[in-house]
């Protein structure tokens, strides 16, 4: 495997953290009743035991091994148990540095593995140690220098900051560090979605530095009258809930007129998008029956949504006139702020960033900074992009757009429901579902033909330990219940390996209530194989971390909506100190994640918005791209070769459907050229076909023999196999291999030179002028002279070999059009048209229509 491979597959491990526990079966006299509770990874756990023994080797019994897994696919600990067992009562007798050991029975030990497995909290608060990380600290930093340097020039101004930070950020820890640093005694935290509700009350009641904060919510219950105004308080609440106003009376909800009247010392805003959020919002969830869709977004932000929706139209989304409160200080919190950014609304001063880009970036630094230390990024998975050009006979199935692009909505389009759904394109579907597993015929026939398999995504083997456990994000409920029925289908006895589970629809939930049977499907995701079937459910705010690939099946225009469901899969995996002897070492069981798309442009578009959007200071668009892809590498399939795309190649397809690396590989693939025994056979026959192929560069330097050579040869093998087949001496067989070594070697040379006469064609184009006549006129009848000054073949050479099929007129026909629209895009970019009054594009061997603006 190459490094590049290494890199882009990297080796996805197998492991499971047990839990065992034994005792000696002739103990000293201190260690009698105890028993000694571990953890490892190791699949033979008794050779952990022997391991931690040493050279004291002694009989023993195993009473205990578990695993150590949840149904989420969280870990716990030794410590974690043993931490249990103290809790009940158990005495933890410390020998030197053996902590191991517990005076308890086997029986007691099963029963703290299962209420931690089952959910039964550890008992006590404020238990968690853990510092700021570097780019927390730096949040906290630039944000309290920034109200500083406001306050010294007006002390009664309340200053406004933004985080741009993506998921897993720690954005609620930070905050409170934030709030402490300033000396806040009354925090009010507001938030769209009131599912994040539990990261804001857990990391104030489980960390140390905030030992006698107050919190208070809706959920919790309690009034400010109750709360200790000598202790600081957080207050948490939904916008829609809390800052909404009476209908009738347009005034504020007496309920919530405490919060108005509250003299704040911080206001945070979490998950602010004000007004992206909405369209985002239901992009996601288009695809769900119209009174579902509904739900899910009542669910999704909260039930008010609707009342909050009108007045927030109503106040131009101005929070200062919605939300009438007294603050020293507010603090935003997005992960997707690309209208403020866009708009200005924030200045760079007041931003604090941390993308994916930074995390990434973070990772690699601290790996080589910190050797052999545990990295607090490790365990944060790197992306890929893959991108996949179908063939046309999907495309035409479903075209659209400026590009013609492979429409992904109209492509699952499907009607029905339950067991009678169907796609209206079945027979099509199927074949797609053949491709993504290698086993569609022609695509199979092209990778010979070019000697190369791409790396689909259910056929390569390095590919198929992160699709254990994938998402598939469909167009509607029809479609997703649709596949189901397919792969269940007798055909498709590869996908009878997986548990498909259907999440789409009112049966299947609303909001988080979709999840708990994806867990319970899943467990702990070893030994299990699944796929999650979706169009629009547990795309935002849920974590399944056996989940390693999405397949983006439907059209999404937002890159926000995009990538909002695309990092559903880089939620870390991983077993810190897995062998309960290094608090350094952490096993990482998804150093990668993966995005498959089926419609290249769309996808490169959102990855150049999403990169731009990310950096609206960035005057070079390239720049800002090259920065995303440097850490999340796309790799993109146009149906021969699969190509990693730069940024340059990602700005050229978002804006004109290719890019200039790939439409160079077009013109040098093998499918482009014929070198079968019978096209071989057929140059042979006829003189004058010699010829023309010995004027072609490079030719004479083989010989004319060389066609006799392989034909003769290659039929010579095929005949002793068939003849001789298994009654081959391994004399015999070494030599066969050897002669079939060699005529395969000639056959590339043949392909390699008249692949390169093809790469001279595109140079032939850009130098003519007639644009709606087929290549193959403009070489014939035009403009002759001009073609054998470029590519040193005469028209009747030329004609001679197109008759005899050395050239394939479907893929030049492919090659051409995509030359002829990345010229004109290129040009049109630039503000000038190639040829005025252009109403068609000659091809090969045909004219097509140019599609003219309305």
């Amino acid at each position: 495997m190459s490094k590049q491979d290494e890199e882009l597959f990297p080796a996805k491990p197998m492991a499971q953290l047990r839990i065992y526990a034994w005792s000696p079966n002739d103990p000293p006299a201190d260690y009698a009743g105890l028993i000694k509770v571990g953890q490892t990874t190791k699949a033979d756990v008794n050779a952990r035991i022997r391991e931690s023994q040493g050279q004291m080797q002694q009989a023993y019994t195993l009473h205990v091994n578990e695993l150590a897994e949840r149904d989420d696919g969280t870990i716990f600990r030794d410590t974690d148990v043993r931490r249990r067992l103290v809790s009940k009562g158990f005495e933890n007798p410390i020998f030197g540095s053996a902590r191991e050991w517990m005076r308890c029975t086997p029986d007691d030990v099963l029963t703290a593995i299962t209420e931690l497995r089952t959910g039964a909290l550890l008992s006590g608060t404020h238990h968690e140690t853990f510092r700021m990380r570097p780019e927390q600290a730096d949040a906290v930093d630039k944000t309290m220098a920034y109200y500083d340097s406001i306050w010294a020039e007006d002390r009664h101004a309340v200053p406004r900051f933004l985080w741009n930070a993506k998921m897993r950020f720690g954005k609620t820890f930070a905050s409170y560090q934030l709030a402490k640093k300033m000396g806040a005694r009354r925090i009010l935290a507001v938030t769209f979605k009131p599912a994040v509700e539990d990261a804001w009350q857990t990391d104030l009641e489980s960390h140390a530095d905030f030992d006698g904060w107050q919190y208070l919510s809706k959920a919790t219950g309690g009034t400010p009258d109750e709360m200790d105004h000598d202790r600081p308080l957080v207050y948490f609440g939904s916008f829609q809930d809390m800052l909404g106003r009476d209908k009738h009376t347009g005034l504020i909800k007496p309920k919530n007129e405490w919060i108005h009247t509250t003299p704040w010392d911080l206001v945070i805003f979490d998950e602010y998008h004000f007004g992206a959020w909405r369209e985002s919002a239901k992009e996601l969830f288009e695809g769900e029956d119209e009174k579902v869709a509904k739900k899910e977004l009542a669910a999704e932000y909260h039930d008010g949504l609707g009342a909050f929706d009108e007045e927030l139209d109503e106040l131009g989304n101005d929070e200062d006139q919605f939300l009438p409160i007294s603050t020293r200080a507010y603090l935003y919190l997005s992960g997707t702020p690309f209208k403020a950014l866009a708009t200005g609304e924030f200045i760079e001063e007041q931003i604090f960033n941390w993308t994916y880009t930074d995390e990434q970036r973070a990772k690699q630094h601290y790996t080589a900074a910190h050797p052999g230390e545990w990295n607090p990024y490790g365990a944060l998975p790197e992306m890929r992009l893959f991108t996949y050009q179908m063939p046309d006979e999907l495309v035409s199935v479903a075209s659209k757009g400026e590009f013609d692009e492979f429409d992904l909505n109209a492509f699952f389009e499907a009607t029905g429901a339950g067991d009678a759904a169907a796609f209206v394109h079945k027979t099509d579907v199927q074949k797609w579902l053949d491709i993504i597993r290698g086993a569609h015929l022609p695509t199979q026939l092209d990778a010979m033909r070019m000697g190369t398999r791409p790396p689909f995504p259910y056929s390569d083997a390095r590919l198929l330990p992160y699709v254990q456990h994938s998402f598939w994000f469909l167009p509607t409920v029809a479609s997703c219940h649709a596949m189901r029925n397919l792969l269940a289908e007798r055909q498709n006895v590869h996908w009878h390996d997986y548990t498909v589970l259907t999440v789409a629809g009112a049966d299947a939930g609303i909001g988080l209530d979709a999840l708990p049977p994806v867990r319970e499907t899943i467990k702990d995701g070893q030994s299990t194989k699944t796929i999650t079937m979706s169009c629009g459910k547990l795309t935002t705010g849920v974590t399944v971390r056996q989940w390693s690939a999405i397949l983006m099946l439907r059209n999404l225009t937002s890159p926000e909506t995009y990538f909002q469901a695309a990092f559903r899969v880089q939620s870390p995996w991983s077993i810190k100190n897995p062998n309960g002897d290094d608090p350094n070492e952490e096993l990482v069981l998804k150093p990668a994640c993966f995005v498959f798309d089926f419609a290249p442009t769309r996808a490169l578009r959102q990855i150049s918005d999403y990169g731009i959007g990310l950096s609206p200071e960035e005057a070079n668009p390239e720049q800002a791209v090259q920065e995303l892809v440097q850490f999340l590498p796309v790799l993109a399939y146009d149906g021969s070769n699969m190509t990693q795309v730069d940024a340059g190649g990602i700005l050229d397809i978002a804006m004109s459907g290719t890019s200039a690396t790939l439409l160079a590989r077009k013109w040098e693939s093998a499918i482009l050229v014929n070198v079968d025994n019978d096209t071989l056979r057929r140059i042979m026959n006829s003189e004058d076909a010699m010829q023309a192929v010995m004027n072609i560069e490079g030719f004479r330097a083989l010989g004319s023999a060389i066609f006799e050579t392989v034909v003769n040869k290659s039929e010579q093998i095929a005949a002793t196999k068939k003849e001789h087949g298994e009654d081959l001496t391994p004399k015999e067989k070494k030599e066969l291999s050897a002669e079939e070594k060699d005529y395969k070697s000639k056959r590339k040379k043949i392909q390699e030179k008249l692949v390169k006469f093809a790469t001279r064609i595109p140079a032939f184009m850009y130098l003519t002028d007639f644009r709606e006549n087929t290549l193959q006129d403009v070489i014939t009848k035009l403009e002759p002279d001009l073609f054998k000054a470029v590519t040193g073949l005469t028209v009747i050479d030329f004609n001679l070999l197109v008759s005899l099929g050395v050239f394939n007129a479907t893929q030049m026909n492919q090659a051409v059009f995509a030359f002829r629209r990345y010229e004109d895009s290129s040009l049109s970019y630039t503000g000038i048209e190639s040829h005025q009054g252009l109403r068609h594009y000659g091809l090969y061997d045909t004219v097509v229509a140019v599609d003219q603006p309305d």
